[in-house]
């Protein structure tokens, strides 16, 4: 595969709200490409979700240019030369070439230019510094088809730099490493031994850019390579500590084709609580607080499954399987919704005037403890008698 004779050919790229905006960007003299996870995907064979563009124009003259023609624009980050940009039912994100002039390790300061060269060489990897121009041909500045083709995760130029540059780039590392590198091929060393020096820099992330690396490193189909790498060269016990990634393997082997979720890999990872490391949602937070006291609670899965949903009982279910190394029983999920759904008979009302108060509350708590016990098959009447 080489950049002379690779061409993609996508609905999106010849949709007409794609084309017009070549249309409008080409009549004004300017460059306009496709770039990075559209042109990736494509060559990958992977669904294209957005679309991010390039150009030699400058933010204000994109601006310009859509705008005269009754586009809507949103200044998404002009200082970093993007527009958003709303052709008819697309949401197009078109960026100046740029280089880097001072970096932080967070952010960065660019001077915009006229080549897209320059541009690429200031992108993270090589799969994501490819080029579409509008008939489909692919522009490879910094060899990003050979690991395509490889299904390879390379830093572009020296590791080391493009890392100080933004240290969020280790964890970016590993979770395109999940997504689109080959297990086969291993992950390569050179960025391995990059992101293990750099590791200190991951103190001066935030606690949100973490964990959105996180949740879509641990929403790949298959993260354990990625995780042991991880763990093995000290990352992961920076943003996780006390996790350990032997298990996952295990639990993604007794996931089979169930859908991953982010929340239950965690779990299997174990170490101390994220939700201030990551910056969970209270959501998710809670969800991982009740798996943590579930899993060490040694309640039955039925009770589980009733009280907290048919869901998360499935992933208190597969974690325990996963520990134990043994696969669910067939049928094991469907008995866990029977339970999910079962509704307790005995109200509150049904026990008063005798009972009033605290008093109320506790027999109540006991008969459904009761009726749990039984496997939810005691009646109302056989409870009430008790």
């Amino acid at each position: 595969m080489t950049s002379q004779a690779c061409k993609i050919a996508e609905p999106w790229l010849t949709d007409p709200d794609t084309t017009r905006l070549f249309d409008l960007f080409e009549t004004q003299g300017h460059q306009l490409f496709c770039v990075g996870g559209c042109v990736r995907n494509s060559l990958l064979g992977v669904p294209v979700s957005d679309i991010d563009m390039a150009t030699d124009a400058r933010p204000g003259d994109i601006n310009r240019i859509a705008e005269a023609a009754g586009l809507r624009t949103i200044p998404t980050g002009l200082e970093h030369g993007t527009v958003t940009v709303i052709s008819g039912r697309t949401t197009f994100e078109i960026t100046t070439f740029r280089s880097d002039v001072e970096t932080d390790g967070r952010h960065a300061r660019v001077a915009f230019s006229n080549n897209h060269t320059e541009d690429a060489k200031r992108r993270d990897f090589t799969i994501n510094a490819l080029y579409a121009a509008r008939d489909g041909a692919v522009l490879d500045p910094v060899g990003g088809l050979p690991d395509i083709t490889a299904r390879r995760v390379r830093f572009i130029g020296d590791p080391d730099a493009r890392i100080a540059e933004d240290y969020l780039r280790i964890l970016r590392f590993f979770r395109f490493h999940a997504w689109y590198g080959e297990p086969e091929g291993g992950i390569d060393p050179d960025g391995l031994a990059a992101c293990a020096q750099g590791a200190d820099g991951l103190d001066a992330l935030s606690a949100e850019r973490i964990g959105a690396e996180m949740i879509k490193l641990l929403s790949a189909s298959d993260p354990s390579q990625a995780m042991a790498a991880m763990q093995a060269c000290g990352v992961l016990a920076r943003i996780m500590p006390g996790a350990e990634a032997a298990m996952l393997p295990v639990l993604v082997h007794v996931e089979g084709a169930h859908a991953p979720v982010w929340t239950r890999r965690a779990l299997a990872l174990g170490g101390e609580p994220v939700k201030d490391r990551w910056r969970l949602s209270r959501a998710d937070a809670e969800r991982m607080r009740q798996g943590r006291a579930d899993l060490s609670s040694g309640a039955g899965l039925a009770e589980i499954a009733y009280r907290q949903g048919a869901d998360h009982a499935w992933d208190i279910a597969l974690v325990r399987a996963a520990s134990l190394q043994h696969m669910p029983e067939d049928g094991f999920e469907e008995n866990l919704r029977q339970a999910a759904a079962a509704q307790f008979p005995v109200k509150a009302a049904d026990l008063m005037p005798a009972l009033q108060g605290p008093a109320l509350g506790k027999r109540l708590r006991e008969l459904e403890d009761r009726w749990i016990a039984s496997g939810f098959t005691l009646t109302k009447d056989t409870l009430l008698d008790e």
